[in-house]
């Protein structure tokens, strides 16, 4: 059994090793090291939790090791077997079991009788309970529509009720005076009323703010969840009285709220305006008319891989610029087998990664680091959209918003002013797609019909394959 103080010591030590883990995953090149940074810090904190003075091992020994077994099956079947391209949904369902344990643990703190709170602290206390019951319901229910959207289950299709807005403001309402009776009720017989009708429209809430964001904006939607969830973990902490979960919280609700800012300036949005209902997952407009946007549209030109091939073998400059049709096809590997060949023919070449790229921040970071490209040749949007113009081929892998001419030549575009990688600025730009359907935004791509750019369709694997063949060829 550790005392008081020295649990303390240890919570201190594991909220430090947090941090450092931050810190780490914020480059490539130390995203190991914050990764083990973090699972020193879990562990720390779980034994200083297990064996501190709170716990009586005497009692509760056998469900905590239960407890800690299952979950840490569950983890490694699915560290073990869920693919990087399913990494977002997981990501999802992660951040929803945050929430369920933040609801159990409100609901569970508000029947114990062991703790007997008198005046101002008993207030405040409920309040905790209300405030983290709220928080955890919104990102349980949220999470999981998002787990189904991002794992199609669910349409990315926005649903748009009519008069939302004022269905958000009659359970804001609603919530704010049922907090004012669960705090008022004399027993918890009396609260539990006001409490489980609260739940009810917390969960009701998440489910149809999620639903209501168009499929575009799910990077923000994940990283808006990782925010709730921290916040959610907070607010259980202020519950347990448990300074490490406070700590821990608000450092994954303040840097999940720092990367939705991110990820809205990189789409050129506002948060409200993605809570509102986002563009994305709509029906797919037409292609426009001749002139229609002031870019004619053309004919879209095919390329095959030998041509591909040989375009890129003569290349000085090439940027690859991945998406999430690359993930989807698990061709991240064929991408570096051909990029050590063209380097090693003397090709420069680097790869040009949009902020919100794939379904969640930093997807297809991952996914190349996985694939082991060099993390010097990986390069964000605004490193790398000026050198576009001296580029020989723009090679666009299962991208298409993030390359779309649209959000900066047609102010009429639902993506009007959402920065892009400028792909069509180079000599030749090549777009792998399977067809020629509009990507996740529902929006067209007045790309594929520029004159300098061939379509090169296919399964971006075999295609990547044939390509690779023929350099070495």
């Amino acid at each position: 059994m550790l005392t008081e103080n020295l649990a303390t010591v240890a919570y201190l030590g594991a909220a430090i090793l947090f941090i450092l883990s931050l810190g780490g995953l914020s480059n490539p090149e130390t995203a190991r090291r914050g990764n083990l940074f973090g699972m020193v810090g879990m562990a720390l904190a779980v034994l200083a939790t297990i064996f501190g003075p709170r716990v009586e091992l005497a009692e509760g020994l056998p469900w905590i090791v239960g407890a800690l077994v299952i979950g840490g099956a569950i983890g490694l079947y699915a560290a073990r077997t869920v693919q990087m391209t399913q990494m977002p949904e997981l990501v999802a369902l992660m951040h929803s079991l945050v929430g369920l344990a933040a609801c159990l643990v409100g609901f569970a703190s508000y029947v114990d009788t062991s703790v007997v709170y008198e005046g101002a602290a008993k207030s405040i206390h409920l309040v905790e309970i209300y405030l983290g019951i709220l928080i955890g319901a919104v990102t349980f229910s949220g999470s999981v529509v998002a787990f189904g959207k991002l794992s199609g289950k669910i349409g990315g299709k926005p649903l748009l009720l009519p008069g939302r807005h004022w269905l958000n403001l009659i359970g804001l309402l609603a919530v704010i005076w049922l907090a004012a009776s669960f705090v008022a009720a004399p027993g918890v017989d009396a609260g539990m009323t006001p409490l489980l009708i609260m739940t009810v429209i917390a969960l009701l809430f998440g489910i149809h703010m999620v639903m209501a964001i168009g499929g575009a904006d799910m990077p923000v939607v994940v990283s808006m969840l990782n925010s709730y969830s921290g916040w959610a973990a907070a607010a259980t902490g202020f519950m347990l009285s448990n300074d490490l979960l406070i700590v821990t919280g608000a450092l994954v609700g303040s840097s999940g709220a720092i990367l939705s800012y991110i990820m809205c300036r990189a789409m050129n949005r506002n948060f409200i305006s993605v809570i509102a209902g986002g563009f994305g997952g709509g029906a797919p407009a037409a292609v426009a008319a001749p002139g229609a946007s002031g870019e004619p549209q053309g004919e879209a030109l095919p390329v095959s891989a030998v041509e591909t091939a040989e375009l890129l073998r003569s290349a000085k400059q090439v940027i690859i610029v991945p998406g999430y049709g690359m993930a989807v096809a698990q061709a991240q590997h064929t991408v570096f087998e051909i990029t050590k060949l063209l380097r090693e023919k003397g090709v420069n070449v680097r790869f040009g990664i949009h902020p919100v790229a794939g379904r969640m921040p930093g997807h297809m970071n991952v996914l190349l680091a996985e694939a082991k490209v060099p993390y010097d040749i990986v390069l964000e949007m605004d490193e790398i959209n000026d050198d576009f113009p001296g580029t020989d081929v723009a090679m666009v892998i299962g991208a298409n918003d993030i390359v779309n001419p649209a959000a900066e030549d047609d102010p009429t575009s639902p993506i009007a002013g959402m920065p892009v990688l400028q792909v069509w600025k180079a000599k030749t730009s090549i777009v792998m797609k399977r067809s020629m359907a509009s990507g996740y935004a529902g929006v067209d791509n007045p790309l594929f019909f520029r004159e300098n750019n061939r379509m090169l369709f296919g399964d971006a694997k075999k295609m990547l394959d044939e390509v690779l063949a023929a350099l070495k060829g």
